[in-house]
């Protein structure tokens, strides 16, 4: 991946930056901090004013999310966006809020009780970690130093080792377990180092056919080095903003599959030496991977572009018959598919056993001739009775 960004080097701990900035806030108002958004106040109406107050963010990812859905909330502050979700996931669903800020921590849990007893369910749980290792309960760990304080290399060596055992035995969300993460300005506030992780680790605990909705701050040009060497601009969402092209690869080269910009703000929230910083939702899935299987499956592009590529290198050409696997099949006709409005299905006549079908060559962009769909023996002559009266449903 080449971002002049990732490989430029700040002269300041970041993340402790970030900690104070933010452990401030949730002491504080600090408006400097918001983008201004608008929620649905239907949501709003349970949720105590010292946390809407204390709530920052630049979008509304909970717009994306629907009822049964387990959902993990990256950089869940105190807790607003996981208190909108509990409400709409329902008694089915599960909202996880992770954060590395203990003052954020504890306000948001300060009315889990209270909003569950409104609710009439209890659905949210709010954990210790960093959004770029979501392997790690740092609460585990924090409570394993204070049983062996570090006062060497080796209690050092021994806490890391520690570290590593949590992640395999007690791993703080589990591979392949939720539906839905979502994260509201936050992924910027994670130095660049880490962002490769951050989407790696998004990706992780997506299961398949997931998705991720993360509203974030994103820049025209890279920042200049005055920027990110400026630690207000950091923890102000500022220089650990996304070149806006380079935040779609980020999703891209994680892995990721239909990634869609659903809002863009379209006047800056903030130019600064002449760049422009503004507030994006981005939506991605996972679900790509696996093997690749004809069963003489069609796919026709409504248009109206004359041909598209999606994120495999399929072609698809306006109007024509194209050739797919049944794992692109399912990929682009799943009703909840990015896809789904843009392609009409053409499903074969005899449907071809999971078991019985060979391997697709999906490198390949190629025409399928109706007969492939239809069957070779297919000779059916069909004439419309009703021979003057469009009426039917039958006439077109």
């Amino acid at each position: 991946m080449t971002e002049n960004v990732t490989n430029q080097k700040q002269l300041y701990n970041v993340e402790a930056s970030v900690l104070e900035r933010y452990q401030a806030g949730a002491k504080e108002v600090q408006p400097s901090l918001c983008c201004p958004t608008d929620y649905d106040k239907n949501y709003l109406e349970i949720i105590p004013e010292e946390i809407i107050q204390k709530d920052y963010g630049c979008g509304d990812p909970t717009l994306y999310v629907s009822q049964g859905e387990t959902v993990v909330d990256l950089g869940s502050g105190a807790g607003k966006n996981c208190y909108i979700l509990a409400q709409k996931v329902g008694a089915e669903g599960k909202v996880i809020g992770v954060d590395f800020n203990d003052e954020m921590l504890n306000l948001a849990r300060k009315y889990q009780s209270e909003i569950a007893s409104q609710l009439g369910y209890y659905n949210t749980k709010f954990f210790k970690g960093k959004i770029q290792d979501l392997q790690l309960d740092l609460d585990l760990a924090e409570a394993w130093l204070q049983q062996n304080p570090i006062n060497s290399m080796e209690g050092l060596s021994n806490f890391e080792a520690q570290c590593d055992l949590l992640r395999q035995e007690a791993r703080l969300i589990p591979d392949n377990s939720v539906d839905v993460v979502i994260s509201n300005c936050v992924l910027n506030l994670v130095r660049n180092a880490d962002k490769k992780q951050l989407f790696q680790e998004i990706f992780r605990v997506l299961q398949r056919g997931g998705r991720a909705v993360i509203s974030d701050i994103v820049c025209d040009e890279d920042p200049t080095q005055k920027i990110l060497n400026d630690p207000d601009l950091w923890s102000g969402c500022i220089a650990g903003a996304f070149r806006e092209d380079n935040f779609m690869k980020m999703f891209e080269d994680a892995g990721f599959y239909g990634i869609e910009i659903l809002k863009r703000q379209e006047e800056p929230w903030q130019v600064i030496d002449g760049i422009e910083f503004r507030s994006v939702t981005v939506r991605a899935y996972k679900g790509k991977e696996g093997v690749c299987l004809e069963r003489n499956q069609t796919v026709i592009y409504k248009g109206p572009w004359k041909q598209v590529q999606d994120d495999d290198g399929h072609i698809l050409r306006r109007g024509e018959r194209m050739a797919v696997c049944d794992k692109t099949y399912h990929i682009y006709t799943n009703p909840n598919s990015p896809y789904t409005q843009d392609v009409i299905p053409v499903p074969p006549y005899e449907e071809i056993p999971l078991d019985s079908a060979e391997e697709f060559n999906c490198k390949r962009t190629a025409i399928r001739h109706p007969q492939e769909t239809k069957g070779r023996d297919y000779n059916l002559t069909v004439v419309n009775s009703n021979e003057g009266d469009c009426s039917s449903s039958s006439c077109c």
